[in-house]
């Protein structure tokens, strides 16, 4: 598990681009409707949450080691992944799998469900590898370090 934190500050620059691109489909989704359903805006606060937390997650650490907390963070990188999930697979849902051909909103509302499941992925790989790093350092004694940029 040791060799998998090495690919943490790689799943956050992932999560980050992955995250920006959410924001851009899902803001499109959300724009053009007075009455948009609910769960394109879950959507849309999933992509702002998550460039938050990747604010806090990846750059505290390095520049504000007193204002970070490690169970924090992992709580947070939890609730993220589940917040994925429950998006993504409640946007699968409410619009399911039609043709859409050549129309644009249809297509971004599947290319936001595609991203909306790669974050999750992204997430549930942080939150495992960041957990069993937490938990071999408790076993020790040790506190466990953060992993931060490349």
């Amino acid at each position: 598990m040791e060799s998998l934190r090495h690919y943490i500050p790689y799943a956050h620059m992932a999560a980050t681009v992955f995250g920006l691109i959410e924001l851009g489909l899902t803001c499109y989704l959300v724009s053009p409707f007075w009455r948009a359903p609910g769960i394109y805006a879950f959507m849309l606060f999933n992509s702002v949450w998550t460039l938050l937390i990747l604010i806090y997650i990846a750059l505290f650490p390095p520049y504000f080691p007193k204002m970070f907390q490690r169970t924090i963070a992992l709580a947070l990188e939890w609730i993220t992944m589940i917040f994925w999930f429950a998006g993504s697979i409640a946007l699968a849902v409410y619009f399911g799998s039609p043709t859409c051909g050549a129309n644009t909103w249809c297509g971004c509302v599947e290319a936001a469900t595609a991203f909306g499941f790669l974050l999750w992925v992204t997430f549930l790989f942080i939150a495992v590898v960041d957990t069993m790093a937490t938990l071999k350092g408790r076993a020790r004694g040790q506190r466990a370090k953060p992993v931060v940029g490349v």
